[in-house]
């Protein structure tokens, strides 16, 4: 559980203690410079890739989860069944208060599995280098609070997260689609966006999926412009990888529970 006051002895945990289950729902989209991050930060990383992984049956031995991207749907359960099981594993995540972070797909695995919405973007794809926004609650973020009111991300997704769960905080947004970043249970995180990409994997993606690639800017996937893209994106979000680690291990505190408020008389 993410909350340190709960856990005790958890407080202790030494930096080479904190172990990761990592679920990579599709080969095309690897842990990349995100998995260099955390494990700077002291991970140990269990990396499944299903089906080809088998997945555990339940999150017991791990300190965080860490779910990412993929090409298929968050409820495409006919042609990947073991997506059922993903969501089971993010559901009890989330329910239990296990440090827990899902990246574009995995971020609709876990809206889905605790309540919210996925659909079809109604505005189309967004694709390529862009921007998010932070919201109030994120300044106040154990993750969010130091990252720039303006954050440089990657955007590859044609689906988006409708509705939030019950109970969530929206940390980020964008013109095109508000709900981009989201917590929930004070430690669980979801982000629409790409952090762990890199040039070689986006270029691909853009070669492999023209139809949601035409949505970018023009240019968007030189390879110019993905260079600084992904220097920017690491100078802004390798800190708060390091962060999540940090979060997993009890050395910082999750968010802070939200105060009741007495009604204005």
């Amino acid at each position: 559980m993410c909350d340190v006051t709960a856990v005790g002895p958890r407080t202790l945990v030494g930096v080479n203690e904190v172990r990761l289950l990592v679920i990579q729902p599709d080969e095309t989209d690897p842990l990349g410079p995100l998995g260099d991050w955390l494990s700077e930060a002291g991970a140990e990383l269990d990396v499944r890739l299903p089906p080809r992984d088998e997945l555990p049956d339940s999150i017991e031995g791990y300190q965080a989860v860490v779910c990412l991207g993929g090409a298929m749907s968050a409820e495409d359960d006919r042609d990947h069944p073991w997506l059922r099981t993903v969501r089971g594993l993010l559901a009890s995540a989330a329910g239990n208060a296990v440090p827990t972070l899902g990246v574009c797909l995995g971020a609709q695995l876990l809206a889905v599995a605790t309540g919210g919405l996925v659909g079809k973007g109604e505005r189309g794809p967004e694709a390529g280098p862009t921007l998010v926004s932070k919201k109030d609650v994120a300044w106040m973020d154990p993750l969010f609070a130091e990252l720039p009111l303006v954050q440089d991300v990657l955007q590859f997704h044609q689906d988006a997260i409708e509705r939030l769960p019950s109970g969530a905080d929206l940390l980020a947004s964008s013109p095109g689609y508000p709900n981009q970043a989201f917590r929930l249970n004070r430690c669980v995180y979801g982000i629409q966006f790409h952090i762990e990409t890199t040039t070689d994997v986006v270029r691909t993606w853009a070669r492999n999926s023209p139809e949601l690639a035409e949505y970018a800017r023009p240019g968007a996937f030189d390879n110019d412009v993905l260079e600084t893209a992904h220097a920017d994106i690491a100078e802004t979000w390798r800190p708060f990888a390091h962060r999540f680690v940090e979060l997993a291990a009890g050395r910082i505190a999750p968010a802070e529970k939200p105060r009741s408020s007495l009604p204005v008389v």
